[in-house]
């Protein structure tokens, strides 16, 4: 499939139409993700997965950061909205790492996505850094991740997007599952600090022996069994007289 953007590009991917009238968006890319999609399409959801500005067959400049990404997502979301396949009232969205990330982002800005899980989701620029629990906002930014916030704004030609943790609280009432890998990257700790900051419903899922993104590999029972149970309840058909159950 392909659709375009609001700044005119045109992105491509691959959608598995929804049996349940409700749909996921996956981020980021094709590939990473084909283990969630599977797991969703059995249970009839159709499943969105597409390749981000500047990555694959879609047209548009590469960032690896995920900085700007929430415009596809939007675009996106607005192909599924437009499918007869869909209520667009049952929209969600699931992304690993900087997917997680462009997620929390675009919920928080696009009130079109009913539920997020967010897993891996941590530091994208200076601004998630300071928020670092293990660190503080007193940390001076004299940092590797300064210069590099610096160097991506300059190839970017923009500035770096503001702070997950001043926009997750923004999300609610809608629902989010945020899900972080005990074994995995340190700054994964600030998904304790998205959680105290988001309202609610929300939920934190801490995954023992779970690596990068790895929540799946590392406890496929328990995940499919959280995860589809999340969408279950935060994208329920409504009833026949057109009100949620």
């Amino acid at each position: 499939v392909g659709f375009a953007t609001a700044d005119g590009l045109r992105l491509v991917g691959w959608y598995v139409p929804s049996r349940n009238r409700a749909a996921v968006v996956l981020s980021p890319g094709r590939r990473g993700p084909v283990p969630h999609a599977r797991m969703l399409v059995r249970h009839g959801y159709g499943v969105l997965l597409f390749d981000r500005r500047g990555e694959g067959q879609s047209d548009g400049d590469f960032n690896a950061y995920g900085w700007g990404g929430d415009a596809d997502l939007e675009a996106a979301i607005g192909f599924l909205s437009r499918r007869d396949d869909v209520d667009p009232e049952r929209i969600g969205g699931l992304g690993l790492s900087v997917g997680g990330e462009m997620l929390l982002e675009t919920a928080a800005e696009d009130g079109r996505l009913r539920a997020v899980v967010a897993e891996g989701a941590s530091v994208r620029s200076l601004a998630e850094h300071w928020d670092d629990p293990a660190l503080g906002r007193v940390q001076k930014p004299f940092t590797p991740l300064a210069a590099q916030t610096l160097a991506v704004a300059v190839l970017a030609n923009e500035g770096p997007p503001p702070s997950l943790l001043d926009l997750v609280d923004d999300i609610a009432p809608r629902s989010l599952m945020l899900i972080r890998g005990l074994e995995g990257q340190p700054a994964e700790n600030l998904n304790r600090a998205f959680n105290d900051a988001a309202g609610e419903p929300k939920d934190l899922w801490e995954v023992p022996g779970a690596r990068h993104t790895a929540a799946l590999a590392a406890s496929p029972q328990e995940y499919e069994r959280r995860v589809v149970g999340f969408f279950d309840r935060a994208l329920p058909p409504l009833t026949r007289d057109g009100q949620k159950p």
